[in-house]
């Protein structure tokens, strides 16, 4: 059965080209005017209106008026716009089930938040470019200061994919790991801690990092009482969103000594405005909202994509079915 696959972002050359290839016998259609980015609100088509597959960031209130829908696609990990009852609930309804794109990035934000990890366990920051005799006083704290992350405790907080991947990437190094997680499933490959459990646990651990979608639940999830749960001297990472932070109870653990570090690769805004308090610190490490990038990530969306379009059309369960 033919489909008609609307899809509403770029895409370069070589990744249309295979696209076109791995849906042949099915019609692509795009817009006049494709999304600026994953974070613009896309203008209004028509020809969305007949589309029976959604590949992109599809408006949600042109969701609700395309009848023929069938099966939405997010090309993004995070579906924020997409996370609220009411639409889990419509899609419920209307049968439509929606897939991210997850497993095409949790490689990638695992990998950035072990080099955080490493690089403040390391002290790289203060050694690159360290220039004092090797038997000066800087230079012997700099060796006795980096440690070891093995036997030290580290608190996942959120465990989707990149939790599951970062899991994996931190076992050779024999830490003590566990994962908060809204509502257990199972399938976890480290101890889940519950809500009652969550202030004991931030209590203990070394290492807390912040892998948290946003929505309204998460929102300013780390404020001054989460902060003030934290082990005096651990270090706090965040590559979730920024909107999970409350930046000036952060600024306020991190000036405090209450926390030793903090490592964001999110911020809410992005980027952070010239003299922003958090720019200032020398213990708060940024980088700018790259942790899923990788080189071949939008033909990696295009086979993510493609792979379930497989699934789909042959009555499979789809990777990476989050509604």
């Amino acid at each position: 059965m033919s489909l008609k696959i609307y899809v509403d972002f770029s895409l370069p050359s070589e990744a249309l080209a295979r696209l076109k290839e791995g849906a042949s016998g099915h019609e692509l259609v795009f817009p006049s005017k494709p999304a600026a980015s994953v974070l613009a609100k896309t203008e209004p088509d028509p020809s969305f209106y007949q589309a029976d597959i959604a590949f992109g960031q599809p408006d949600i209130d042109a969701i609700e008026k395309a009848a023929s829908l069938k099966w939405i696609h997010i090309n993004t990990s995070g579906i924020t716009r997409y996370d609220t009852p009411e639409f889990r609930a419509r899609m419920a309804e209307r049968q439509i089930p929606v897939s991210n794109s997850a497993s095409v990035y949790n490689s990638a934000c695992a990998d950035h938040a072990l080099s955080f990890m490493m690089a403040q366990s390391r002290q790289l920051p203060q050694a690159l470019g360290f220039r004092a005799s090797n038997v000066s006083d800087d230079w012997f704290r700099l060796r006795r200061g980096s440690v070891s992350l093995k036997g030290q405790k580290a608190l996942l907080i959120g465990y989707g994919a990149i939790g599951k991947r970062l899991a994996e990437l931190l076992a050779p190094h024999h830490m003590q790991l566990s994962a908060y997680r809204r509502q257990a499933r199972g399938d976890e490959t480290i101890p889940v801690i519950t809500e009652d459990e969550l202030g004991a646990s931030l209590a203990t651990a070394d290492h807390v990092i912040n892998i948290l979608p946003d929505s309204p639940s998460t929102r300013n999830f780390f404020d001054a009482n989460r902060f003030a749960q934290c082990k005096t001297g651990s270090v706090y990472y965040n590559i979730g969103r920024g909107t999970t932070t409350d930046q000036d109870a952060l600024h306020a653990a991190l000036t405090s000594g209450q926390l030793k570090e903090a490592w964001l690769d999110v911020t809410e805004p992005e980027p952070l405005p010239d003299g922003h308090p958090l720019l200032s610190l020398p213990n708060c490490y940024i980088t700018p909202h790259i942790a899923g990038g990788h080189f071949g990530e939008v033909m990696h969306c295009v086979e993510n994509f493609l792979e379930n379009l497989d699934r789909f059309t042959n009555g499979k369960s789809l990777v990476d079915h989050v509604i």
